[in-house]
Protein backbone atom coordinates (compact mmCIF):
# COMPACT_ATOMS: atom_id res chain seq x y z
CA UNK A 1 0.00 0.00 0.00
CA UNK A 2 1.42 3.37 -1.08
CA UNK A 3 0.15 6.47 0.75
CA UNK A 4 1.08 10.06 -0.05
CA UNK A 5 0.40 12.51 2.79
CA UNK A 6 0.01 16.16 1.81
CA UNK A 7 -0.25 19.23 4.04
CA UNK A 8 -1.21 22.06 1.67
CA UNK A 9 -2.48 25.63 1.83
CA UNK A 10 -1.47 25.69 5.46
CA UNK A 11 1.75 26.93 7.12
CA UNK A 12 4.72 24.59 6.77
CA UNK A 13 3.23 22.81 3.77
CA UNK A 14 4.82 19.40 3.31
CA UNK A 15 4.59 15.94 1.84
CA UNK A 16 5.39 12.46 3.09
CA UNK A 17 5.34 9.05 1.44
CA UNK A 18 4.62 5.79 3.27
CA UNK A 19 5.16 2.51 1.42
CA UNK A 20 4.27 -0.89 2.83
CA UNK A 21 3.98 0.46 6.35
CA UNK A 22 7.25 2.41 6.45
CA UNK A 23 8.10 6.07 5.99
CA UNK A 24 10.25 6.57 2.90
CA UNK A 25 10.49 10.35 2.62
CA UNK A 26 9.17 13.55 4.22
CA UNK A 27 10.07 17.17 3.53
CA UNK A 28 8.79 20.75 3.89
CA UNK A 29 8.16 22.83 0.79
CA UNK A 30 10.04 25.79 2.27
CA UNK A 31 13.34 23.95 1.71
CA UNK A 32 12.80 23.96 -2.06
CA UNK A 33 11.10 27.32 -2.65
CA UNK A 34 13.25 29.10 0.02
CA UNK A 35 10.32 30.85 1.71
CA UNK A 36 10.03 30.28 5.47
CA UNK A 37 6.88 28.45 6.60
CA UNK A 38 5.66 28.30 2.98
CA UNK A 39 1.89 27.90 2.98
CA UNK A 40 0.98 26.93 -0.59
CA UNK A 41 0.82 23.64 -2.44
CA UNK A 42 3.89 21.41 -1.79
CA UNK A 43 4.58 20.56 -5.44
CA UNK A 44 8.35 20.13 -5.10
CA UNK A 45 7.99 18.12 -1.90
CA UNK A 46 5.63 15.70 -3.64
CA UNK A 47 8.03 15.33 -6.57
CA UNK A 48 10.89 14.61 -4.19
CA UNK A 49 8.95 12.00 -2.19
CA UNK A 50 7.93 10.13 -5.33
CA UNK A 51 11.49 10.27 -6.70
CA UNK A 52 13.01 9.06 -3.42
CA UNK A 53 10.61 6.10 -3.43
CA UNK A 54 11.23 5.37 -7.11
CA UNK A 55 7.53 5.75 -7.85
CA UNK A 56 5.20 7.80 -10.01
CA UNK A 57 1.86 9.25 -8.98
CA UNK A 58 0.22 6.35 -10.85
CA UNK A 59 1.63 3.99 -8.20
CA UNK A 60 0.01 5.80 -5.27
CA UNK A 61 -3.02 4.06 -3.76
CA UNK A 62 -4.18 6.78 -1.34
CA UNK A 63 -3.65 10.49 -0.81
CA UNK A 64 -4.15 11.49 2.82
CA UNK A 65 -5.11 15.10 3.52
CA UNK A 66 -5.05 16.40 7.14
CA UNK A 67 -8.20 18.47 6.82
CA UNK A 68 -11.83 17.45 7.21
CA UNK A 69 -14.29 20.23 6.32
CA UNK A 70 -17.28 18.43 7.81
CA UNK A 71 -15.69 18.26 11.28
CA UNK A 72 -17.55 20.44 13.83
CA UNK A 73 -19.75 21.70 11.03
CA UNK A 74 -22.44 23.19 13.29
CA UNK A 75 -19.94 25.29 15.24
CA UNK A 76 -18.45 26.44 11.94
CA UNK A 77 -21.92 27.45 10.76
CA UNK A 78 -22.59 29.43 13.94
CA UNK A 79 -19.37 31.40 13.61
CA UNK A 80 -19.93 31.69 9.87
CA UNK A 81 -23.15 33.58 10.57
CA UNK A 82 -21.41 35.70 13.18
CA UNK A 83 -18.32 36.42 11.04
CA UNK A 84 -19.30 35.97 7.36
CA UNK A 85 -15.82 36.78 6.02
CA UNK A 86 -14.40 33.95 8.12
CA UNK A 87 -16.84 31.51 6.56
CA UNK A 88 -15.99 32.72 3.07
CA UNK A 89 -12.23 32.30 3.58
CA UNK A 90 -12.65 28.88 5.18
CA UNK A 91 -14.85 27.71 2.31
CA UNK A 92 -12.22 28.80 -0.21
CA UNK A 93 -9.60 26.76 1.63
CA UNK A 94 -11.86 23.71 1.76
CA UNK A 95 -12.49 23.88 -1.98
CA UNK A 96 -8.76 23.60 -2.60
CA UNK A 97 -8.61 20.37 -0.62
CA UNK A 98 -11.31 18.92 -2.86
CA UNK A 99 -9.32 19.93 -5.93
CA UNK A 100 -6.05 18.26 -4.95
CA UNK A 101 -5.97 16.03 -8.05
CA UNK A 102 -6.07 19.07 -10.30
CA UNK A 103 -3.20 20.65 -8.37
CA UNK A 104 -1.25 17.39 -8.57
CA UNK A 105 -1.79 17.06 -12.30
CA UNK A 106 -0.41 20.58 -12.81
CA UNK A 107 2.58 19.98 -10.55
CA UNK A 108 3.46 16.62 -12.07
CA UNK A 109 2.50 17.49 -15.65
CA UNK A 110 0.13 14.57 -15.96
CA UNK A 111 -3.55 14.06 -16.58
CA UNK A 112 -6.06 14.00 -13.74
CA UNK A 113 -7.18 10.56 -14.94
CA UNK A 114 -3.65 9.26 -14.38
CA UNK A 115 -4.06 9.88 -10.65
CA UNK A 116 -5.96 6.78 -9.54
CA UNK A 117 -5.34 7.30 -5.82
CA UNK A 118 -8.33 7.66 -3.54
CA UNK A 119 -8.33 10.85 -1.46
CA UNK A 120 -8.95 10.37 2.25
CA UNK A 121 -9.44 13.34 4.60
CA UNK A 122 -8.21 13.05 8.18
CA UNK A 123 -9.27 15.51 10.88
CA UNK A 124 -6.45 17.93 11.76
CA UNK A 125 -5.78 16.97 15.37
CA UNK A 126 -6.22 13.24 14.77
CA UNK A 127 -3.44 13.62 12.19
CA UNK A 128 -1.32 15.40 14.82
CA UNK A 129 -1.92 12.62 17.35
CA UNK A 130 -1.08 9.99 14.73
CA UNK A 131 2.12 11.81 13.71
CA UNK A 132 3.46 11.19 17.19
CA UNK A 133 1.91 7.95 18.48
CA UNK A 134 2.06 5.71 15.41
CA UNK A 135 5.80 6.35 14.96
CA UNK A 136 6.75 6.42 18.66
CA UNK A 137 7.30 2.73 19.26
CA UNK A 138 5.01 2.86 22.33
CA UNK A 139 2.41 0.11 22.65
CA UNK A 140 0.15 2.54 24.47
CA UNK A 141 0.34 6.23 25.39
CA UNK A 142 -1.60 9.28 26.50
CA UNK A 143 -1.82 11.57 23.47
CA UNK A 144 -2.04 15.36 23.48
CA UNK A 145 -2.21 17.72 20.50
CA UNK A 146 -2.10 21.50 21.04
CA UNK A 147 -1.87 24.27 18.46
CA UNK A 148 -3.63 27.43 17.26
CA UNK A 149 -6.48 26.01 15.24
CA UNK A 150 -7.25 23.16 12.87
CA UNK A 151 -10.68 22.03 11.68
CA UNK A 152 -12.10 24.44 14.27
CA UNK A 153 -10.41 22.75 17.23
CA UNK A 154 -7.27 23.78 19.09
CA UNK A 155 -6.60 20.91 21.47
CA UNK A 156 -7.32 17.20 21.55
CA UNK A 157 -6.26 14.40 23.81
CA UNK A 158 -6.83 10.71 23.89
CA UNK A 159 -5.41 7.24 24.30
CA UNK A 160 -3.32 5.38 21.79
CA UNK A 161 -3.23 1.61 22.03
CA UNK A 162 -1.90 -0.73 19.36
CA UNK A 163 -3.00 0.61 16.00
CA UNK A 164 -5.94 2.65 17.30
CA UNK A 165 -6.45 6.15 18.67
CA UNK A 166 -9.37 6.88 20.97
CA UNK A 167 -10.19 10.57 21.38
CA UNK A 168 -11.16 11.41 24.95
CA UNK A 169 -11.70 15.16 24.84
CA UNK A 170 -11.19 18.22 22.66
CA UNK A 171 -11.29 21.99 23.04
CA UNK A 172 -12.76 23.95 20.17
CA UNK A 173 -12.54 27.47 18.74
CA UNK A 174 -12.21 30.15 20.07
CA UNK A 175 -10.27 28.74 23.04
CA UNK A 176 -6.70 27.99 22.03
CA UNK A 177 -3.27 27.68 23.66
CA UNK A 178 -1.63 28.44 20.34
CA UNK A 179 -3.61 31.65 19.74
CA UNK A 180 -3.01 32.63 23.39
CA UNK A 181 0.74 32.39 22.91
CA UNK A 182 0.69 34.02 19.46
CA UNK A 183 -1.36 36.98 20.68
CA UNK A 184 1.06 37.83 23.48
CA UNK A 185 4.00 37.23 21.14
CA UNK A 186 2.52 39.89 18.84
CA UNK A 187 1.92 42.20 21.80
CA UNK A 188 5.61 41.91 22.70
CA UNK A 189 6.62 43.14 19.25
CA UNK A 190 7.41 39.85 17.50
CA UNK A 191 4.93 39.81 14.66
CA UNK A 192 6.44 37.41 12.12
CA UNK A 193 4.76 34.05 11.72
CA UNK A 194 6.47 31.49 13.95
CA UNK A 195 8.09 33.97 16.38
CA UNK A 196 6.65 32.23 19.46
CA UNK A 197 9.89 30.31 20.11
CA UNK A 198 11.66 33.65 20.62
CA UNK A 199 9.33 34.50 23.49
CA UNK A 200 9.98 31.10 25.04
CA UNK A 201 13.68 32.05 25.12
CA UNK A 202 12.93 35.54 26.41
CA UNK A 203 10.77 34.18 29.26
CA UNK A 204 13.80 32.90 31.18
CA UNK A 205 15.11 36.46 31.46
CA UNK A 206 12.07 37.67 33.43
CA UNK A 207 10.02 36.99 36.54
CA UNK A 208 6.32 35.99 36.38
CA UNK A 209 5.19 39.19 38.10
CA UNK A 210 2.04 39.35 35.93
CA UNK A 211 0.87 35.85 36.82
CA UNK A 212 -2.36 37.04 38.47
CA UNK A 213 -3.40 38.79 35.26
CA UNK A 214 -2.48 35.77 33.19
CA UNK A 215 -4.77 33.60 35.30
CA UNK A 216 -7.58 35.68 33.79
CA UNK A 217 -6.12 35.56 30.28
CA UNK A 218 -5.83 31.75 30.39
CA UNK A 219 -8.13 29.95 32.83
CA UNK A 220 -8.08 26.38 34.09
CA UNK A 221 -11.48 24.74 33.71
CA UNK A 222 -12.25 21.20 34.92
CA UNK A 223 -9.59 19.10 33.17
CA UNK A 224 -9.10 21.64 30.40
CA UNK A 225 -8.90 25.40 29.89
CA UNK A 226 -10.50 28.45 28.33
CA UNK A 227 -9.13 31.85 27.38
CA UNK A 228 -10.48 35.16 28.67
CA UNK A 229 -12.18 36.26 25.47
CA UNK A 230 -12.05 39.95 26.35
CA UNK A 231 -8.29 39.91 25.78
CA UNK A 232 -8.64 38.64 22.19
CA UNK A 233 -10.26 39.58 18.87
CA UNK A 234 -10.42 36.35 16.86
CA UNK A 235 -13.82 35.28 18.21
CA UNK A 236 -15.66 38.46 17.22
CA UNK A 237 -14.07 39.74 14.01
CA UNK A 238 -12.31 38.33 11.00
CA UNK A 239 -8.56 37.90 11.63
CA UNK A 240 -6.74 37.58 8.33
CA UNK A 241 -4.66 34.44 8.15
CA UNK A 242 -3.05 34.45 4.73
CA UNK A 243 -2.26 30.81 3.95
CA UNK A 244 -2.90 30.96 0.20
CA UNK A 245 0.74 30.62 -0.78
CA UNK A 246 4.12 32.06 0.08
CA UNK A 247 4.94 33.39 3.53
CA UNK A 248 2.00 33.03 5.97
CA UNK A 249 0.77 36.16 7.73
CA UNK A 250 -1.57 36.59 10.68
CA UNK A 251 -3.26 39.86 11.71
CA UNK A 252 -3.31 41.15 15.27
CA UNK A 253 -5.11 38.76 17.60
CA UNK A 254 -4.99 40.60 20.95
CA UNK A 255 -7.60 43.23 21.87
CA UNK A 256 -7.20 46.79 23.23
CA UNK A 257 -8.22 45.38 26.62
CA UNK A 258 -4.95 43.40 26.77
CA UNK A 259 -3.05 46.66 26.34
CA UNK A 260 -5.22 48.32 28.97
CA UNK A 261 -4.30 45.60 31.46
CA UNK A 262 -0.62 45.07 30.56
CA UNK A 263 0.36 48.49 29.21
CA UNK A 264 1.19 49.75 25.74
CA UNK A 265 2.29 47.10 23.28
CA UNK A 266 5.96 46.96 22.35
CA UNK A 267 6.64 47.86 18.75
CA UNK A 268 9.19 45.89 16.75
CA UNK A 269 12.66 47.35 17.24
CA UNK A 270 11.90 49.06 20.54
CA UNK A 271 14.10 48.14 23.52
CA UNK A 272 13.08 45.13 25.57
CA UNK A 273 12.27 46.38 29.06
CA UNK A 274 12.02 44.40 32.27
CA UNK A 275 8.22 44.62 31.95
CA UNK A 276 8.35 42.81 28.59
CA UNK A 277 10.55 40.06 29.99
CA UNK A 278 8.24 39.63 32.98
CA UNK A 279 5.20 39.39 30.69
CA UNK A 280 6.99 36.70 28.69
CA UNK A 281 7.81 34.83 31.91
CA UNK A 282 4.17 35.08 33.06
CA UNK A 283 2.91 33.89 29.67
CA UNK A 284 5.21 30.88 29.76
CA UNK A 285 4.47 29.97 33.38
CA UNK A 286 0.72 29.98 32.78
CA UNK A 287 1.08 27.83 29.66
CA UNK A 288 3.07 25.30 31.67
CA UNK A 289 0.50 25.27 34.46
CA UNK A 290 -2.34 24.56 32.03
CA UNK A 291 -0.45 21.79 30.20
CA UNK A 292 0.49 20.14 33.49
CA UNK A 293 -3.15 20.43 34.62
CA UNK A 294 -4.36 18.62 31.48
CA UNK A 295 -1.72 15.92 31.87
CA UNK A 296 -2.37 15.61 35.60
CA UNK A 297 -6.03 14.95 34.87
CA UNK A 298 -5.06 11.95 32.75
CA UNK A 299 -6.77 8.79 34.03
CA UNK A 300 -5.46 6.37 31.41
CA UNK A 301 -2.77 4.93 33.71
CA UNK A 302 -0.17 4.72 30.96
CA UNK A 303 3.41 5.76 31.65
CA UNK A 304 3.97 6.98 28.08
CA UNK A 305 3.14 10.37 26.60
CA UNK A 306 3.05 11.52 22.96
CA UNK A 307 2.87 15.23 22.18
CA UNK A 308 2.15 16.98 18.88
CA UNK A 309 0.91 20.28 17.48
CA UNK A 310 2.83 23.55 17.38
CA UNK A 311 2.68 24.03 21.16
CA UNK A 312 4.64 20.77 21.52
CA UNK A 313 7.68 22.72 20.27
CA UNK A 314 7.68 24.58 23.59
CA UNK A 315 10.79 22.88 24.92
CA UNK A 316 10.62 24.62 28.29
CA UNK A 317 7.12 23.25 28.94
CA UNK A 318 8.24 19.79 27.82
CA UNK A 319 11.08 19.96 30.32
CA UNK A 320 8.63 20.76 33.09
CA UNK A 321 6.74 17.55 32.29
CA UNK A 322 9.93 15.62 33.03
CA UNK A 323 10.44 17.58 36.25
CA UNK A 324 6.93 16.69 37.44
CA UNK A 325 7.47 12.99 36.78
CA UNK A 326 3.99 12.54 35.33
CA UNK A 327 5.23 10.12 32.66
CA UNK A 328 8.17 7.77 32.39
CA UNK A 329 8.62 8.15 28.64
CA UNK A 330 7.81 11.11 26.38
CA UNK A 331 7.90 11.19 22.58
CA UNK A 332 7.76 14.41 20.57
CA UNK A 333 8.35 13.94 16.82
CA UNK A 334 10.88 16.15 15.01
CA UNK A 335 8.08 17.84 13.02
CA UNK A 336 5.52 18.18 15.81
CA UNK A 337 3.94 21.18 14.08
CA UNK A 338 1.93 21.36 10.91
CA UNK A 339 4.64 19.94 8.64
CA UNK A 340 4.18 16.67 10.52
CA UNK A 341 0.52 16.52 9.49
CA UNK A 342 1.59 14.92 6.20
CA UNK A 343 3.10 11.99 8.13
CA UNK A 344 0.23 11.89 10.61
CA UNK A 345 -2.49 11.76 7.96
CA UNK A 346 -0.70 8.94 6.15
CA UNK A 347 -0.20 6.79 9.26
CA UNK A 348 -3.70 7.51 10.59
CA UNK A 349 -5.06 6.15 7.33
CA UNK A 350 -2.69 3.18 7.35
CA UNK A 351 -3.06 2.10 10.98
CA UNK A 352 -6.29 3.51 12.37
CA UNK A 353 -8.49 3.37 9.25
CA UNK A 354 -7.04 0.47 7.25
CA UNK A 355 -6.23 -1.46 10.43
CA UNK A 356 -2.72 -2.36 9.28
CA UNK A 357 -0.21 -3.36 11.98
CA UNK A 358 2.40 -0.82 13.04
CA UNK A 359 5.79 -1.57 11.49
CA UNK A 360 7.69 1.72 11.73
CA UNK A 361 9.53 3.55 14.54
CA UNK A 362 10.97 7.01 13.95
CA UNK A 363 14.45 6.97 15.52
CA UNK A 364 15.90 9.72 13.35
CA UNK A 365 14.69 12.80 11.47
CA UNK A 366 16.61 12.48 8.20
CA UNK A 367 13.86 11.95 5.62
CA UNK A 368 14.74 14.71 3.16
CA UNK A 369 17.03 14.93 0.13
CA UNK A 370 20.60 13.65 0.20
CA UNK A 371 23.28 14.40 -2.40
CA UNK A 372 26.20 12.26 -3.52
CA UNK A 373 28.76 11.84 -6.31
CA UNK A 374 28.01 13.81 -9.45
CA UNK A 375 25.62 16.19 -7.68
CA UNK A 376 28.38 17.29 -5.29
CA UNK A 377 30.89 17.60 -8.12
CA UNK A 378 28.51 19.79 -10.15
CA UNK A 379 28.03 22.05 -7.14
CA UNK A 380 31.80 22.38 -6.80
CA UNK A 381 32.15 23.32 -10.46
CA UNK A 382 29.56 26.09 -10.04
CA UNK A 383 31.48 27.61 -7.11
CA UNK A 384 35.01 26.80 -8.22
CA UNK A 385 35.70 30.39 -9.26
CA UNK A 386 34.56 31.77 -5.90
CA UNK A 387 36.69 29.25 -4.00
CA UNK A 388 39.76 30.32 -5.98
CA UNK A 389 38.89 34.02 -5.63
CA UNK A 390 38.55 33.79 -1.83
CA UNK A 391 41.62 31.58 -1.38
CA UNK A 392 39.76 28.54 -0.09
CA UNK A 393 41.62 25.28 0.44
CA UNK A 394 39.63 22.25 -0.74
CA UNK A 395 40.54 18.81 0.58
CA UNK A 396 38.80 15.52 -0.17
CA UNK A 397 39.03 12.97 2.66
CA UNK A 398 37.58 9.53 1.98
CA UNK A 399 38.39 8.19 5.46
CA UNK A 400 35.41 9.06 7.68
CA UNK A 401 37.41 8.84 10.90
CA UNK A 402 40.12 11.15 9.58
CA UNK A 403 37.53 13.66 8.34
CA UNK A 404 35.90 13.81 11.78
CA UNK A 405 39.27 14.01 13.57
CA UNK A 406 40.45 16.95 11.43
CA UNK A 407 37.19 18.86 11.77
CA UNK A 408 37.05 18.24 15.53
CA UNK A 409 40.50 19.82 15.88
CA UNK A 410 39.45 22.86 13.86
CA UNK A 411 36.37 23.32 16.05
CA UNK A 412 38.45 22.90 19.20
CA UNK A 413 40.70 25.69 17.89
CA UNK A 414 37.71 28.03 17.82
CA UNK A 415 36.68 27.64 14.18
CA UNK A 416 33.02 27.75 13.10
CA UNK A 417 32.10 24.83 10.85
CA UNK A 418 29.28 24.15 8.43
CA UNK A 419 28.29 20.47 8.46
CA UNK A 420 26.42 19.09 5.44
CA UNK A 421 25.97 15.33 5.52
CA UNK A 422 23.47 12.73 4.29
CA UNK A 423 19.74 13.33 4.01
CA UNK A 424 18.21 16.56 5.26
CA UNK A 425 16.24 16.62 8.50
CA UNK A 426 12.44 16.84 8.58
CA UNK A 427 11.20 19.54 10.93
CA UNK A 428 12.57 22.90 12.11
CA UNK A 429 15.64 21.59 13.97
CA UNK A 430 19.08 20.96 12.51
CA UNK A 431 20.01 17.63 14.07
CA UNK A 432 23.43 16.88 12.67
CA UNK A 433 22.98 16.78 8.91
CA UNK A 434 22.45 20.48 8.08
CA UNK A 435 24.17 22.15 11.04
CA UNK A 436 26.59 24.90 11.98
CA UNK A 437 28.89 23.63 14.72
CA UNK A 438 31.15 25.33 17.25
CA UNK A 439 33.01 24.78 20.53
CA UNK A 440 30.58 24.83 23.51
CA UNK A 441 33.44 25.46 25.97
CA UNK A 442 33.91 29.05 24.80
CA UNK A 443 31.53 31.51 26.53
CA UNK A 444 32.14 34.09 23.81
CA UNK A 445 31.02 31.73 21.05
CA UNK A 446 27.35 32.78 21.26
CA UNK A 447 28.21 36.39 20.43
CA UNK A 448 30.71 35.34 17.76
CA UNK A 449 28.09 33.23 16.00
CA UNK A 450 25.51 36.00 16.13
CA UNK A 451 27.93 38.65 14.88
CA UNK A 452 29.40 36.57 12.08
CA UNK A 453 26.55 34.36 10.85
CA UNK A 454 23.23 34.03 12.64
CA UNK A 455 22.30 37.66 13.50
CA UNK A 456 19.82 36.55 16.15
CA UNK A 457 18.44 38.33 19.20
CA UNK A 458 20.94 38.22 22.06
CA UNK A 459 18.50 36.57 24.47
CA UNK A 460 18.11 33.44 22.34
CA UNK A 461 20.31 30.51 23.40
CA UNK A 462 22.17 28.01 21.25
CA UNK A 463 21.78 24.27 21.82
CA UNK A 464 24.12 21.37 22.52
CA UNK A 465 24.37 18.05 20.72
CA UNK A 466 25.71 15.49 23.19
CA UNK A 467 26.58 11.82 22.89
CA UNK A 468 23.60 9.89 24.22
CA UNK A 469 25.78 7.80 26.53
CA UNK A 470 27.13 10.95 28.21
CA UNK A 471 23.79 12.69 28.74
CA UNK A 472 23.46 11.91 32.44
CA UNK A 473 26.98 13.17 33.15
CA UNK A 474 25.96 16.71 32.18
CA UNK A 475 22.18 16.88 32.72
CA UNK A 476 19.71 15.98 35.45
CA UNK A 477 17.98 13.37 33.32
CA UNK A 478 18.78 10.16 31.48
CA UNK A 479 15.84 10.46 29.03
CA UNK A 480 17.24 10.73 25.47
CA UNK A 481 16.14 13.75 23.42
CA UNK A 482 17.06 12.90 19.80
CA UNK A 483 14.92 15.66 18.27
CA UNK A 484 15.95 18.57 20.52
CA UNK A 485 12.42 19.07 21.84
CA UNK A 486 13.05 19.31 25.61
CA UNK A 487 14.92 21.59 27.98
CA UNK A 488 16.99 19.90 30.68
CA UNK A 489 18.79 21.31 33.71
CA UNK A 490 22.57 21.31 33.47
CA UNK A 491 24.34 19.80 36.47
CA UNK A 492 26.05 22.38 38.67
CA UNK A 493 29.51 20.91 38.19
CA UNK A 494 29.21 21.04 34.39
CA UNK A 495 27.95 24.57 33.78
CA UNK A 496 31.42 26.05 33.50
CA UNK A 497 32.44 23.37 30.99
CA UNK A 498 29.84 24.13 28.28
CA UNK A 499 28.87 27.80 28.92
CA UNK A 500 28.11 28.61 25.25
CA UNK A 501 25.02 26.36 25.24
CA UNK A 502 23.55 27.13 28.66
CA UNK A 503 20.59 29.48 29.04
CA UNK A 504 20.38 32.09 31.81
CA UNK A 505 18.26 29.74 33.94
CA UNK A 506 20.88 26.98 33.91
CA UNK A 507 19.11 24.84 31.31
CA UNK A 508 19.82 23.75 27.73
CA UNK A 509 17.71 22.54 24.81
CA UNK A 510 19.42 19.19 24.36
CA UNK A 511 19.87 16.89 21.39
CA UNK A 512 21.18 13.44 22.20
CA UNK A 513 23.10 11.71 19.42
CA UNK A 514 22.89 7.96 19.05
CA UNK A 515 25.68 6.00 17.34
CA UNK A 516 23.25 3.83 15.38
CA UNK A 517 20.87 6.54 14.16
CA UNK A 518 23.48 9.09 13.00
CA UNK A 519 26.88 7.39 12.82
CA UNK A 520 28.93 10.16 11.23
CA UNK A 521 27.67 12.92 13.51
CA UNK A 522 28.28 10.66 16.52
CA UNK A 523 31.84 10.06 15.26
CA UNK A 524 32.47 13.79 14.96
CA UNK A 525 31.29 14.52 18.51
CA UNK A 526 33.27 11.53 19.78
CA UNK A 527 36.35 12.89 18.00
CA UNK A 528 35.78 16.26 19.69
CA UNK A 529 35.50 14.41 22.99
CA UNK A 530 38.97 12.91 22.42
CA UNK A 531 40.43 16.25 21.35
CA UNK A 532 38.74 18.60 23.85
CA UNK A 533 37.54 16.29 26.62
CA UNK A 534 33.87 17.31 26.12
CA UNK A 535 31.30 14.95 24.50
CA UNK A 536 29.21 17.77 23.05
CA UNK A 537 29.15 20.41 20.32
CA UNK A 538 27.24 23.65 19.93
CA UNK A 539 24.72 22.92 17.16
CA UNK A 540 22.62 25.47 15.32
CA UNK A 541 20.81 25.33 12.00
CA UNK A 542 22.75 25.78 8.76
CA UNK A 543 21.14 29.02 7.54
CA UNK A 544 21.23 32.80 7.84
CA UNK A 545 17.69 34.22 8.18
CA UNK A 546 16.35 31.77 5.60
CA UNK A 547 15.00 28.20 5.60
CA UNK A 548 17.59 25.60 6.57
CA UNK A 549 19.76 24.85 3.55
CA UNK A 550 18.82 21.82 1.49
CA UNK A 551 21.18 21.54 -1.50
CA UNK A 552 25.00 21.58 -1.65
CA UNK A 553 24.89 24.79 -3.71
CA UNK A 554 23.04 26.50 -0.84
CA UNK A 555 25.59 25.23 1.67
CA UNK A 556 28.44 26.65 -0.41
CA UNK A 557 26.65 29.96 -0.90
CA UNK A 558 25.98 30.35 2.85
CA UNK A 559 29.59 29.41 3.60
CA UNK A 560 30.96 31.98 1.14
CA UNK A 561 28.70 34.90 2.09
CA UNK A 562 29.09 34.53 5.86
CA UNK A 563 32.14 34.49 8.11
CA UNK A 564 32.08 30.73 8.54
CA UNK A 565 35.60 29.24 8.72
CA UNK A 566 35.22 25.75 7.33
CA UNK A 567 32.67 23.61 5.51
CA UNK A 568 32.43 19.83 5.78
CA UNK A 569 30.43 18.89 2.69
CA UNK A 570 30.14 15.10 2.62
CA UNK A 571 33.80 14.00 2.16
CA UNK A 572 35.14 17.48 1.41
CA UNK A 573 36.68 19.99 3.80
CA UNK A 574 36.67 23.54 2.45
CA UNK A 575 38.69 26.04 4.48
CA UNK A 576 38.88 29.79 4.06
Amino acid sequence: MIILGINSYHPDSSAALVADGKLIAAVEEERFVRVKHFAGFPAESIKYCLKEAGLSIKDVDYIAIPRKPCARIFKKMIYGLKIPKLAKKRAAGWRKTFDVKTELSRALDTGVKDIRAKIIKVEHHRAHLASSFFVSGFDDAFLLSMDALGDFASTMWGLGRGNKIKVLQEIDFPHSLGLYYTAVTQYLGFTNFGDEYKIMGLSSHGEPSFEDEFKNILKIKNNGFEIGLGYFLHHKKYISMDFEGGYPRVDTIFSPYLEKRLGRRRLAGEPLEKRHKDIAASLQKRLEEVILHILGSNKTKTSNLCLAGGVAFNCAANGKIFDEGLFKNIFVPPAAGDAGLAIGAAFYLLNNVKNKPREFIMNHACWGPGFKGDEIERAFEKNKGEFIKTGCVVEKIEDEGLLCEKLARYIADGKIAGWFQGRMEFGPRALGNRSILADPRRPEMKDILNNRIKHRESFRPFAPSILEENLNEFFDTAQPSPFMNSVYKVKNGKRDIIPAVIHVDGTARVQTVNKDSNRRYWKLINAFKRVAGVPALLNTSFNDNEPIICRPEEAMDCFLRTRMDILALENYLIRK
